[in-house]
C-alpha cells in the first residue's frame, strides 16, 4: 500500500494534471458501475428469489434433482420438472424430526367462464390443479363449503372463483391437457398467509389430480412440516442423509421447488453476473492500463526528468500506484450509485427477455460496493502497474533521449506475439470449417479475440501501411490542412495508432456480434422455410400443449393426409472431450416418423428418419459431429426430466436450426415432459383439397377442446418450447455493456490524445495557421481514424464469420444485415468523430502566446 507521504504526492499530481487522470477516472467509474450492477444480480440470485406461496406452512420442501452438475460449481438446469417416487413420501415421514410429510402435484389448468374464455391466475400467472391433502403445506382455510369426495368435485381458491363468477354449488369446465371435463364446486378456501400472487390454486381429489398428471405413482414435491424444536436446517440436513436422491430446501428457496422458473432464474442469474462481471474486471485492467499508458506518454518529459534528478524505479512506481488508488478509489466510489440503477435495468431486460420473473426480488447490500471497491482499485494498481514498468525500467539517460520523439520501432516481443496470433486466428477459423458443430461459436469467437490482441500488438505497422496505400485517395496533400494532417500520421503513428486501434477493436466485436447473430437467424430461417411442408399447425391458446387425444380426433378429418404431432423440450447430451468428457444442452423434438416428409422435411443425409422409434433417436449435422456420434452408434443422452437414455442413432440431417437438433419418437418426448403433452400439432392436407375448406373442417373436429387453436405453418415457431425467445435480449444487454464500455475507452483515449496537443495548435497558429485550418487538419486525422478502425476492424471478422457460415449452411458468404452495417459505420463516425471535434475545440480555446507557454 501506498504511505501518506506518496498520496500526498499523488494528490497534488492529479489537482496539477487532471485533465491527464479524466480519462482513467472515466474509465473505472463505468467499470465500477457494471462491476456493481453485476454484484448485485449475483447476491440477489445466491440469496433471494420468491417466497413460496402455496408450501409456506412447510418447513422444509423437497423436490427432484432439478439440475445436472457439470462440476463442483457449474450447473445445467433440466427444462421439465425431475418428479419423485411416491413411496419417497414415506421415507421422508420416518425421518426423526418429521412431524408429516405430504406429497403434492402440479397438474396445469385452464378454467372457462360460463361464456367459455378462460380464467387466467393473477397478472397472467397460471392455474395449477393439486389434490386435496396439498392444503395443509398453506395451509388452506375453508371458508365455505367441504373438501372434494368424488373425482368430479374440486374446490378453488377465492380469489379464482371471484374472477371466474363461480360459487359453492356452481358447475365448471376446468381444461386439463387441453381435455375439457365438467365439475361441480363444492368448497371455497382462502389464501395462505402469504397470500397467491403469482398463480391460482384448484383442488382435486388426491386420486384425480394423479390421474390428470399421467404420472401415477409420483410425486412433484414433499411438504414437510417439523415436529417443535426441530429446526427446518437442521431436519434438511437429516432427510437429505436419510432418503438419497432428494433436495431439501428451507427459507426463501423453498420457492425454487414450488416454482421453476424461479430456480432456472437464480441459475441463470448467478452464471451471467459471475462471468460477465468476471470479464469486465479484466477489461477493466485493459482499458485503464492503455488510458494510463496514453496519460503517461504524455508525461514522459516529466517523468524522464525525475529519473534525470535522482528518482529510482521504485520511486516511479510508487507515484504511479498512489496515483492509481486515489483515482480508482474516486471513480470506484462514484460508479456505486449508477451500478444500482444499470443493476435494475439489467433486471428489466432479464424479465423481458423470460429469463427471471417479475417478482423476483433484488437485494442491495454492502458486499457488491465493497468487492467493487477492492476489484477496481487492485485493477486500477496492476494497470499502473504494467504501465510503470515500461516507464521505469530504462536508464536516465535513455529516458530523456526516448521523451524527445515518439519511437519509431515496436518491441520484437510485440511484434512476434501480433504476428504468430494472426495465423493461429486463420487456424482456428478452418478448423471451424475442416470440423463444425454446436461450438462453431465458440471458436469463432476465439479467433476474433485472437485477431483482436493481433490489431492492439502490430496496429501501429498496419496504420502505416493503411497510410502509404490509401493516403492518396483521401486528398490530404490538396491543400495546407491537408499537408499537415499527412505529416502528422506520418510522424505520430504511435499516437494515432492509440485511438485507432481499441476503435477497430469495437467495430470487430459489434460486427462478429450483428453478423454472426444474422447468419444464425437467416439460416435457421431458410431452413424452416424450406423444411416446413404442413399446410396447418394445430396450438394451444393457453400455452398448455395439445393433447394425443386431440392428434386422433383431426386424423379422421376428411382432406386430411399426414398428421404429425410434435413434443419438445431440451436434453443434455455427454461425449468424450479430450481427455475428459463434456455436456452440452440441445434443443429436441419428438415426431412420429411416419411419412414425416410429408409435413416436415428434414432433410436426411445420412440413415433413414422412418427408423425413429424407441431405443433410437435422430441427430442434426451440427450435433454429430458436436459429439463425434456416427450413424448407428449410441449416445449418452439425458431428457428433460433427467431420465437417462442410450439411444443409438438411426439418421443425421441437415436442418436442425429450423426445427431441433434432437430427433426422438414423440411419446418418448411427451412421456417426459412436465404435461405430457405435444407443442403443436402439423397437418398436411391431401393433393387437391381446398385449404379454406380444410381450415373450417379441422375448427369443427376441435371444437370440443376449448384451447386448442387452428393456425398456419408460422404458428409452429411461436408454439412453446420452441426455443427461449429471449436469447436476443440477453445477449443484446450483454453486448451493450461491453461495447459500451468500449465506446467509454475510445472516447476516452481521442479525447485525451486531442487536448493534450493545446501546445502543438498554439505553435501551429503562431506561425500563420488560423482556426479552420487546424480543425481542417484534424478532420483529416479523424478521416484516418474512422477508415482504419473500419478496415482493419472488418477484415479481422471475415475468417471468423466465413467459417461459421460455412460449418452451419455450408455457404462461405455470411449473412451481412445491411442495417447492422450502418449502425457500426454511423456509430464508428460519430464515436471518432464527435471526440476529436469535440477536443479540439477545447484545446483552441486558450489564446495561442498563453497556450505555448503552459505545460506539457
Amino acid at each position: 500500500m501506498p504511505r501518506r507521504k506518496d498520496l500526498s504526492l499523488a494528490w497534488s499530481t492529479i489537482k496539477g494534471r487532471k485533465g491527464g487522470f479524466i480519462g482513467s477516472f472515466v474509465a473505472i467509474a463505468a467499470g465500477s458501475a457494471v462491476i456493481t450492477a453485476c454484484g448485485i444480480l449475483l447476491m440477489s440470485g445466491l440469496n433471494t428469489g420468491v417466497t413460496p406461496e402455496r408450501y409456506s406452512g412447510a418447513a422444509v420442501v423437497i423436490g427432484g434433482e432439478q439440475s445436472y452438475w457439470l462440476d463442483e460449481s457449474s450447473e445445467v438446469r433440466y427444462s421439465e420438472r425431475v418428479t419423485l417416487p411416491a413411496d419417497k413420501v414415506d421415507a421422508v415421514a420416518a425421518v426423526p424430526g418429521v412431524k408429516s410429510a405430504v406429497g403434492d402435484i402440479d397438474v396445469a389448468v385452464s378454467v372457462l367462464a360460463a361464456d367459455g374464455e378462460e380464467v387466467g391466475g393473477p397478472d397472467g400467472f397460471p392455474v395449477f390443479g393439486h389434490g386435496w391433502s396439498g392444503t395443509s403445506l398453506g395451509p388452506f382455510p375453508v371458508r365455505e363449503g367441504r373438501a372434494p369426495a368424488a373425482s368430479d368435485e374440486v374446490v378453488l381458491d377465492g380469489d379464482l372463483a371471484g374472477r371466474a363468477d363461480l360459487s359453492v354449488g356452481s358447475k365448471v369446465r376446468i381444461v386439463a391437457g387441453s381435455i375439457p371435463s365438467a365439475y361441480r364446486v363444492v368448497g371455497i378456501v382462502g389464501p395462505p398467509k402469504g397470500g397467491l400472487d403469482r398463480q391460482s390454486a384448484v383442488f382435486f381429489t388426491d386420486d384425480r389430480a394423479a390421474g390428470l398428471s399421467g404420472r401415477p405413482g409420483r410425486v412433484d414435491a414433499i411438504g414437510v412440516r417439523a415436529e417443535p424444536g426441530v429446526s427446518p436446517e437442521a431436519l434438511a440436513k437429516r432427510i437429505t442423509a436419510a432418503v438419497p436422491h432428494v433436495v431439501a430446501r428451507t427459507g426463501a428457496e423453498r420457492g425454487d421447488v414450488e416454482f421453476l422458473d424461479v430456480g432456472d432464474a437464480r441459475s441463470l442469474v448467478v452464471e451471467s453476473s459471475a462471468s460477465f462481471g468476471g470479464t469486465m474486471v479484466l477489461i477493466v485492467v485493459f482499458v485503464v492500463a492503455s488510458t494510463l499508458a496514453l496519460s503517461v506518454r504524455q508525461r514522459r518529459r516529466e517523468l524522464a526528468l525525475l529519473r534525470a534528478i535522482g528518482a529510482t524505479p521504485r520511486q516511479i512506481h510508487s507515484m504511479i500506484g498512489a496515483e492509481m488508488t486515489l483515482v480508482s478509489l474516486a471513480g470506484a466510489l462514484v460508479g456505486a450509485i449508477p451500478g444500482i440503477v444499470l443493476a435494475f435495468v439489467m433486471r428489466g431486460v432479464f424479465i423481458l427477455a423470460d429469463a427471471m420473473p417479475s417478482d423476483f426480488r433484488m437485494e442491495v447490500g454492502w458486499l457488491p460496493f465493497l468487492a467493487t471497491l477492492v476489484l477496481c482499485v487492485v485493477s486500477a494498481r496492476l494497470g499502473g502497474w504494467l504501465v510503470a514498468r515500461g516507464v521505469a525500467r530504462p536508464s536516465p539517460v535513455e529516458a530523456l533521449g526516448d521523451a524527445a520523439i515518439e519511437p519509431k520501432k515496436l518491441s520484437w516481443i510485440r511484434l512476434t506475439i501480433g504476428f504468430l496470433l494472426i495465423p493461429l486466428g486463420l487456424l482456428l477459423t478452418l478448423s471451424n470449417v475442416a470440423v463444425s458443430g454446436d461450438s462453431v461459436a465458440d471458436t469463432a469467437a476465439a479467433a476474433v479475440l485472437l485477431f483482436v490482441v493481433a490489431v492492439g500488438c502490430v496496429g501501429p505497422l498496419l496504420l502505416r501501411g493503411a497510410i502509404t496505400l490509401f493516403g492518396s485517395s483521401l486528398n490530404w496533400r490538396s491543400k495546407a490542412h491537408g499537408f499537415l494532417a499527412h505529416a502528422n500520421v506520418r510522424a505520430n503513428v504511435r499516437r494515432l495508432s492509440a485511438a485507432t486501434t481499441p476503435l477497430a477493436m469495437g467495430v470487430t466485436l459489434a460486427a462478429v456480434q450483428v453478423f454472426g447473430a444474422s447468419t444464425t437467424v437467416a439460416a435457421s430461417q431458410e431452413q424452416f422455410e424450406e423444411g416446413m411442408r404442413a399446410d396447418h399447425v394445430l396450438t394451444a391458446s393457453s400455452g398448455a400443449g395439445v393433447s394425443p387425444r386431440v392428434v386422433d380426433a383431426v386424423r379422421d378429418v376428411p382432406g386430411v393426409d399426414v398428421v404429425t404431432p410434435v413434443a419438445r423440450m431440451r436434453v443434455l447430451l455427454t461425449f468424450p472431450s479430450e481427455d475428459s468428457t463434456a455436456t452440452k444442452v440441445f434443443a429436441a423434438q419428438g415426431v412420429t416418423p411416419e411419412r414425416l416428409s410429408r409435413t416436415m422435411e428434414l432433410d436426411v443425409i445420412e440413415g433413414d428418419i422412418a427408423k425413429l422409434k424407441d431405443g433410437t433417436v435422430a441427430l442434426s449435422r451440427v450435433v454429430a459431429e458436436t459429439v463425434r456420434a456416427h450413424r448407428d452408434e449410441t449416445v449418452d443422452l439425458r431428457l428433460g426430466d433427467g431420465t437417462v437414455i442410450k439411444p443409438r442413432v438411426v439418421a443425421i440431417y441437415e436442418r436442425g436450426l429450423g426445427f431441433g437438433d434432437v430427433t426422438l419418437p414423440n411419446d418418448l418426448v411427451t412421456e417426459h415432459t412436465t404435461s405430457q403433452v405435444n407443442a403443436a400439432v402439423l397437418i398436411k392436407s391431401k393433393d387437391g383439397t381446398d385449404a379454406k375448406t380444410l381450415r373450417g373442417a379441422l375448427r369443427d373436429a376441435v371444437e370440443p377442446y376449448p384451447t386448442v387453436e387452428v393456425g398456419d405453418r408460422e404458428a409452429f415457431q411461436n408454439a412453446p418450447g420452441s426455443g427461449s425467445s429471449g436469447d436476443w435480449a440477453l445477449n443484446l444487454l450483454f453486448q451493450t455493456l461491453l461495447l459500451g464500455y468500449i465506446a467509454i475507452a475510445v472516447v476516452n483515449t481521442l479525447v485525451m490524445a486531442t487536448a493534450a496537443r493545446v501546445r502543438e495548435f498554439a505553435m501551429l497558429r503562431l506561425v500563420g495557421a488560423s482556426r479552420d485550418q487546424v480543425r481542417a487538419m484534424m478532420n483529416g486525422e479523424a478521416r484516418v481514424v474512422v477508415f482504419s478502425a473500419l478496415l482493419f476492424g472488418l477484415l479481422a471478422t471475415i475468417p471468423p464469420l466465413v467459417g461459421m457460415s460455412v460449418s452451419l449452411t455450408k455457404s462461405p458468404v455470411p449473412s451481412v444485415s445491411p442495417l447492422g452495417l450502418i449502425a457500426i459505420v454511423a456509430l464508428t463516425v460519430a464515436l471518432s468523430w464527435g471526440s476529436i471535434t469535440m477536443a479540439t475545440k477545447y484545446a483552441l480555446r486558450p489564446a495561442p502566446v498563453d497556450a505555448i507557454g503552459g505545460r506539457e
